[in-house]
């Protein structure tokens, strides 16, 4: 399993040349903030069912950080952190949670599909959007995150089957983070390493400490280059462990002790990084301070802007969907509209 830096902070290997370790420790900072919130804003009511993905800031951060800007990113549920260091805006992850259409629209020129709730589904979109660039003569890659339960869905096998016969420029990337909700990895599969699949598809299979970032980098840098250059997918299984429970719906002391999250708690990522940091000079008590406000207060901005947005008229409902709506739903806009009682942006349905 590759590995650069230890849990007490010490390398076991060189660095990649051209990271920026301190860039990614202040983006794990912020993704923490992020997720706490969102767990809290959910017993709030303020929020619908969160997945927090603590834990694994490591394996999101490192591997979105490993991709060019116009790179394209097709993630899941758990994945806000990688989404927002690719450019998603915080403030449509939160609205998504809280059910508002806005959410799931994200800028034109963030190249950031919207989270899949399709355990597995979305990695089939992450192949086609690679396929179509090559046949726009476009050296973009797609970089494609799930959990291992993913890998025993039939979507899994379409997605890796097809990009590994025509060699698309995707990149798997399976944060194997112990759990599908309470099923243990070892009772959904019968490899000894998630990354052995790989073979079966024709593609390499890579396993990388996914509690270090630095592993992780490097690791996808190294199958982003591979893909961009024509030379097809890869498979990168990130070891980790989700020290939360699988949604804020979820009672993970009923499928697994304490005992096991507090050790995986001992490999904590940020942790990890921050000790390496430390002792080469490269942080301090009130850096440490100052990111912390930072976060706290790009979050709270978030969360305002997200709860600020107006909601949908009934027309937008219609109009999200269609860019020309067929004559039957134009039918039903008309009937939505005058049965709403509520105002049009456009001036009528």
């Amino acid at each position: 399993m590759l590995q650069i830096l230890a849990p007490d902070g010490h390398l076991t290997a060189e660095p990649p040349a051209t990271v920026d370790s301190r860039g990614l420790y202040r983006a794990m900072v912020l993704a923490r903030a992020y997720d706490r919130r969102g767990t809290a804003l959910q017993r709030q009511g303020r929020l619908a069912t969160y997945a927090s993905f603590e834990g694994q800031e490591a394996a999101q951060i490192g591997a979105a950080a490993a991709l060019r800007r116009d790179d394209w990113l097709v993630a899941s549920y758990r994945d806000s952190a990688a989404m927002w260091h690719h450019g998603y805006p915080l403030e449509l992850l939160i609205a998504g949670r809280t059910g508002h259409e806005r959410g799931g629209a994200p800028p034109e020129s963030v190249n950031v599909l919207p989270p899949s709730i399709t355990v597995g589904g979305h990695m089939l979109h992450a192949v086609g959007l690679a396929w179509a660039e090559r046949y726009r003569h476009v050296d973009r890659v797609a970089l494609t995150m799930f959990g291992d339960g993913a890998t025993s869905e039939g979507d899994f096998h379409e997605a890796m089957n097809f990009a590994g016969v025509y060699r698309v420029g995707c990149v798997f990337l399976c944060q194997n983070n112990g759990w599908a909700i309470s099923l243990p990895t070892e009772r959904q599969t019968a490899v000894a390493a998630l990354a052995d699949k790989a073979i079966g598809y024709g593609m390499p299979g890579v396993r990388v400490d996914g509690n270090d970032v630095l592993a992780v980098y490097q690791a996808t840098e190294a199958a982003v280059l591979r893909a961009r250059g024509g030379d097809g997918p890869t498979l990168i299984e990130a070891v980790t462990y989700r020290v939360g429970p699988h949604t804020t719906a979820d009672d993970p002391g009923r499928y697994r002790t304490e005992e096991q999250t507090e050790a995986w708690r001992q490999r904590d990522p940020i942790d990890r990084l921050r000790r390496y940091l430390h002792a080469g000079g490269h942080w301090t008590p009130d850096w440490q301070d100052d990111l912390d406000r930072e976060a706290a207060a790009l979050v709270d901005a978030a969360v305002a802007a997200a709860e600020a947005l107006p909601a949908f008229t009934a027309g937008e409902i219609f109009d999200a969907t269609f860019a020309e709506l067929p004559p039957v739903l134009a039918e039903q806009r008309g009937w939505a509209t005058a049965a709403g009682g509520v105002g049009e942006p456009d001036g009528g349905g």
